[in-house]
């Protein structure tokens, strides 16, 4: 029967899956996401914790399987993963969010099994794909994004038929939307449009046609 892990080295898996975690959680906390710092480094302490515990529990002794705990906590980080991708009006959100979930759940079991360098090259190709791939997606154009919109208006009624003709005429939806009374017959409607940036780009030029004073938000947030 093999021996018991020595506390030094649990210590070091703990230690070394809350940096791996953590690098990845670092991207998700700079890009605005649900699943951010914390929550990543938790997931791979977790899951790095139960496989040190799957091991120590089988301790080598016959007919045990250690990898049963770990197909477990497989089935447990995909209903986090579930849990984090929204869908609204027919626009599915956090998806890439879910993948990253259950990728770093998987260098967690990797780091709790010892295997330091594939879960040291694993972040790292991971932080490449979060961080590059977006780049090159969006200059490549195609990449969607939540873009917010603010039209003052004198008449909502009419506002909001004209802006429902011209998203239909872009193929696009409304994610969120709601109005505001400013007073003195003046209306403020405030909207959530999921679209590329030239998409963005051709409404900026367009919403003005249906006669409305036309802000959009600073910056558009990334619906991944």
């Amino acid at each position: 029967m093999s021996q018991p892990w020595p506390d030094s080295l649990i210590i070091i898996k703990l230690l070394v899956a809350m940096l791996c975690g953590g690098a990845i959680g670092l991207e998700r906390e700079i890009s605005h996401k649900a699943a951010g710092l914390r929550t990543n480094v938790l997931i791979c302490m977790g899951a790095a914790l139960y496989m040190i515990i799957s091991r120590h529990i089988s301790g080598g002794a016959p007919y045990t399987d250690p990898a049963r705990l770990a197909a477990q906590v497989v089935a447990g980080i995909g209903f986090l993963g579930a849990g984090v991708i929204l869908q609204a009006r027919g626009s599915v959100h956090g998806l890439t969010t879910a993948a990253t979930i259950f990728l770093v759940g998987a260098l967690g079991i990797a780091i709790g099994e010892g295997m330091f360098a594939i879960a040291a090259l694993a972040t790292g190709l991971i932080i490449l794909v979060l961080v590059v791939l977006r780049f090159a997606e969006t200059l490549m154009g195609g990449r969607k994004q939540d873009f917010r919109y603010s039209l003052r208006t004198g008449k909502p009624a009419d506002l909001l038929q004209g802006l429902l003709r011209l998203l239909e005429g872009e193929h696009l939806q409304i994610e969120d939307f709601s109005v505001t009374d400013l007073g003195n017959g003046e209306h403020e409607a405030h909207l959530t449009v999921t679209t590329s940036l030239e998409g963005h780009h051709r409404l900026l030029r367009r919403l003005p046609q249906l006669g409305a004073e036309v802000r959009s938000s600073a910056g558009p947030k990334d619906s991944s």
